[in-house]
């Protein structure tokens, strides 16, 4: 019997819910200042989604590679297609952003309806997304800075042509003189027999988004809109330049492999749209989220899905897709074509766009992985000493520095495309939650008001749940390490919340047990 209510109260606490009344009760006294508007979470959304996917990842999806076949012409469906798969997501956001707007995301909204235990592996999942991606599109942002650099005949050869052990980390800079037939002993440094080699581009973005961020949300903010306007201003200059260079003939055949030419292009674009759900870790410095942050989710959506569609037209339009296609092509498309065309002064610009694209995307990603660590400290399952605010800023600087660190070091150890891979798992397991969480809260609390519903529900949160898990399910049946970390990663955050979080909840709430009791026994006594 006393086993049986051992496990009953085990079941109990893995499952036990935060009021969402509880939620922004607890928010209104974070001291986290509201300073966004519908517009800063516009810039914040195209800031995220339009970086590395329109500069690099449409050449891969419209020629295909080795293990997919491209879209071709038919990737402006593609770009249709997975902004479709997105728009179920976006919705269940907006309906819990505008009814729990508070700091935490995901992680927030599974702890008002599966429980604890639930939100800490949802905020363990969103670690993937947020924090790992940040690490891989740093390094991508280290490589478009040594292309840069290249473009500048002047510059010193060591600035243009670094020693790879500077730019690259050890597996990669190992991989890159192998492949050259160098051996790496040869040209690594070594720490007794250990190899180094470091990203040092990387590590000087990651530490110049850091000051930004702790500098503040309106500040970061500005920052993300400028580098917006700058990659919107180049992506324009690229239509409306590569426009009069449209030969229709090179739209034929429109879809040279089909239907599943169409999907693995879908499959790949919706990567690229991945960081609309960053905005709603900021519902507790917006300043009308009720309105504000379906605007901005939304918005950012449609407007992103315009940009790619434009920009699909015009480089299927000018280059050839259907067959065999350039090596450069793939790593940055654009560029490319603009160089093809004789038009070396928009590649070059177009060079910058894409630095600009890939800050902004690094600015929205550190910070959406900082408020979701803020929301867990400030849930016990990691130390409170995280909940520091900047006294001049009112930024979570300890926290924003701390997840700097581990970035650093992981620009050290990460491979980029396992790590792209893991942020991919933890984008679906976020929005698979998401929805379905929609759904638990509709039953269970019918009558919250909330200023923002999801239209046709059941269908579209379920929608969201079927794009998200067929995707998800296609890439595990794929061989690759990501299958094998992704479960490894889930036991480790098991791991951590049996050695940490639920002991320590367990432990504040007896301390609040024992407080309650002593104040019951005063009472009493007076």
């Amino acid at each position: 019997m006393k086993i049986k209510e051992i496990v009953l109260g085990l079941l109990s606490n893995l499952v036990k819910k935060k009021n969402p009344d509880e939620l922004i009760s607890q928010s209104r006294g974070a001291g986290l200042q509201k300073n966004l508007t519908a517009f800063d979470l516009i810039i914040l959304g195209i800031g995220a989604i339009v970086g590395s996917g329109i500069f690099a990842v449409v050449g891969i999806a419209a020629a295909g590679s080795v293990d997919s076949p491209g879209a071709g012409p038919a990737l402006v469906i593609s770009m249709i297609v997975a902004a479709f798969a997105c728009v179920f997501s976006a919705l269940c956001y907006s309906e819990f952003a505008t009814m729990i707007p508070v700091a935490g995301g995901a992680y927030t909204y599974t702890f008002a309806t599966l429980g604890e235990f639930g939100a800490w592996m949802v905020g363990w999942v969103l670690m993937l997304e947020y924090a790992i991606g940040f690490i891989a599109v740093a390094c991508a942002w280290s490589n478009h800075f040594i292309q840069f650099l290249k473009g500048f005949a002047f510059l010193p050869d060591w600035m243009s042509n670094p020693p790879v052990w500077l730019v690259n980390d050890v597996k990669t800079a190992s991989k890159i003189l192998t492949d050259s037939g160098v051996e790496p002993s040869t040209v690594l440094p070594t720490i007794g027999n250990i190899p180094i080699a470091i990203n040092l581009p990387a590590i000087v973005i990651i530490l110049i988004t850091t000051l930004i961020l702790v500098r503040g949300t309106k500040d970061s903010t500005k920052m993300a809109g400028i580098m917006v306007a700058v990659k919107l201003a180049v992506i324009g200059l690229f239509v409306l330049v590569g426009m009069f260079y449209v030969k229709p003939s090179n739209w034929v055949p429109f879809a040279p492999n089909g239907i599943e030419g169409i999907w693995a292009g879908a499959f790949l674009i919706f990567f690229a749209y991945i960081g609309f759900d960053a905005l709603a870790t900021t519902a507790e410095e917006t300043k009308n989220p009720q309105k504000d942050l379906p605007i901005g989710i939304i918005g950012s959506l449609l407007m992103t899905t315009v940009i790619y569609v434009s920009v699909a037209l015009v480089l299927t339009g000018i280059y050839p897709t259907s067959g065999p296609v350039s090596a450069e092509f793939l790593k940055a498309p654009m560029a490319f074509i603009m160089t093809m065309v004789g038009q070396d002064w928009a590649a070059g610009l177009i060079s910058i766009g894409s630095l600009a694209g890939l800050t902004s995307v690094l600015l929205v990603l550190e910070l959406a992985a900082t408020r979701i660590l803020y929301a867990m400290s400030r849930d016990n399952f990691i130390s409170k000493r995280f909940q520091v605010l900047h006294p001049k800023f009112k930024t979570p600087h300890v926290l924003t520095w701390t997840v700097a660190v581990v970035c650093v070091l992981g620009t050290l150890t990460l491979d980029l495309n396992v790590a792209a891979e893991l942020c991919n798992f933890g984008t679906f397991t976020s929005f698979i939650i998401v929805c379905v969480a929609v759904l638990i809260l509709r039953k269970t609390d019918p009558n919250r008001h909330r200023p923002f519903k999801v239209p046709f529900s059941p269908w579209f949160p379920l929608a969201g749940i079927a794009c998200c898990l067929l995707l998800m399910v296609m890439k595990m049946q794929e061989q690759s390490d990501s299958a094998v970390l992704f479960p490894l990663w889930m036991l480790i955050g098991i791991v951590i919340y049996g050695a940490y979080g639920y002991k320590k909840n367990r432990e504040l709430e007896k301390k609040s047990a024992e407080v309650s009791q002593s104040k019951s026994k005063k009472e009493v006594g007076v």
